[in-house]
């Protein structure tokens, strides 16, 4: 795979507090660019930073849920971690998760699907350090998000 010489700047602009603040702009460009690339790439992905699309059942009305992560790779499996922009709100997709055992993952065109474990303890203290390792951006957003623990989830290949 050839390296995006765009991830170490994507990387810098993640540590930048306000770059939290656009999400409302970040939101739409990524629908745009998953339409235009028929779901192969989004917005992170021209960042140089890897993203994917999971679908999962929502917990309530059980209707499937797609949702565009960053994720953070661990081997064959990915972490995703419900930083939510550094909101003092989980996302809603970290409740969806939780109340499922699989999941689906869309990477690069390809859709198979994934176990998902919720990660606590000395698991999700060693995933946490992994991940701000990964995307130090993560920090920034734990600030920004008033002291709420992020749910952290792996997700792994069935």
């Amino acid at each position: 795979m050839v390296s995006n010489p765009l991830a170490g700047p994507g990387r810098w602009l993640g540590t930048q507090p306000w770059v939290m603040r656009t999400a409302r702009f970040v939101l739409p460009a990524e629908r745009l660019v998953r339409a235009l690339s028929r779901d192969r790439l989004g917005v992170l992905d021209l960042a140089g930073l890897p993203s994917m699309r999971i679908t999962v059942r929502g917990r309530k009305t059980g209707q499937p849920r797609r949702t565009s992560l960053l994720y953070v790779p661990r081997g064959e499996d990915f972490l995703v971690i419900g930083s939510n922009w550094g909101s003092p709100r989980h996302p809603v997709w970290s409740a969806n998760l939780r109340a499922v055992e699989t999941a689906l993952v869309g990477l690069h065109g390809e859709t198979f699907p994934v176990r998902v474990t919720e990660l606590t303890g000395v698991d999700r203290e060693r995933a946490w350090q992994r991940a701000v390792e990964f995307w130090p951006g993560y920090r920034v957003e734990e600030r920004l998000a008033s002291g709420r623990e992020f749910r952290m989830f792996e997700l792994r290949r069935l």
